[in-house]
């Protein structure tokens, strides 16, 4: 009986063999996807790294071109804007300040469809939200001047000069975090300096300008066709004009008509990074 059952046995074994072998290349088959599937998982996150990483070797590169770039303007002690040797002198600076309220995204749309460049002077009470961090990031994106319009919007006389060194520096600390850059240029409120606002921002490297001319806040200018007939038209327009805006509803209505209207005039508007800054 032994004899007969040798062959049987044999086939039972070559069987379970066989199924253990298909098993285990089944199992080692499963591994396999789960270690790519896992592989690839981690590598979407350095690749994404990979990508910002890149994209802030390109910022960086660019920056440091422009810094190589000499600089066609100077801000003149009533913060016009003065042409170095022979840079063009029928030149205009658009301003917008107390952003990122509620429509300076809007704003930063609209001069970018119309290649129009421009300062956005920012508060840091504006910015204590990640939706209003989002917003700045973006309107620094789009290629736009980043200034310093202090912390709280207060008048920088009734401060001390530690108070004043809080509202300067916060708001160059938070720009930075959220864009990488350190604003390039101050405004005080009201256009209130003091002699240690004015030395700090040097510091800091930022130039410091007032304006020229603007209407914005003025009741009777609170309006879209209003603003832009005064903004183009009025006597204070003239060569190297430094022109103030605020975040305001009217205001982003009136930008596409100020721009054409400066324009048609024969202005040109300045690129702020053609702005002479401190060393």
């Amino acid at each position: 009986m032994k004899k007969y059952l040798v062959f049987p046995l044999l086939a039972v074994l070559s069987v379970l063999v066989f199924s253990g072998c298909a098993d285990a290349e089944q199992s080692s088959s499963e591994q396999t996807k789960d270690d790519t599937s896992t592989k690839q998982e981690q590598e979407k996150p350095e690749e994404v790294k990979a990508e910002k990483e890149a994209e802030q070797e390109k910022r960086e590169a660019a920056k440091q071109e422009e810094e190589q770039q000499e600089p066609q303007y100077k801000i003149s002690e009533v913060s016009s804007i003065v042409p170095i040797d022979n840079a063009e002198e029928q030149v205009a600076l658009l301003t917008f300040d107390d952003a990122p309220d509620k429509h300076a995204l809007e704003i930063a749309n609209s001069l970018k469809e119309q290649n129009a460049p421009a300062i956005f002077f920012v508060n840091g009470h504006f910015l204590t939200t990640d939706e209003e961090k989002e917003t700045l990031k973006k309107i620094y994106d789009m290629g736009f001047a980043i200034g310093n319009h202090t912390y709280s919007h207060a008048n920088l006389n009734d401060l001390t000069q530690e108070e004043t060194k809080e509202e300067i520096l916060k708001v160059n600390e938070l720009v930075e975090e959220i864009t990488g850059e350190k604003p390039a240029f101050f405004r005080a409120p009201f256009g209130e300096n003091t002699d240690y606002s004015r030395q700090l921002a040097e510091e800091e490297g930022m130039a410091v300008m007032n304006w020229t001319y603007g209407y914005d806040w003025e009741s009777q200018y609170q309006d879209k066709d209003a603003l832009a007939e005064i903004m183009v038209n009025t006597e204070l327009l003239g060569n190297g004009a430094n022109l103030l805006m605020h975040d305001r509803e009217w205001t982003a209505a009136a930008v596409p008509e100020i721009v054409e209207g400066l324009r048609d005039k024969g202005f040109t508007l300045v690129n702020p990074d053609a702005i002479e800054r401190p060393s």
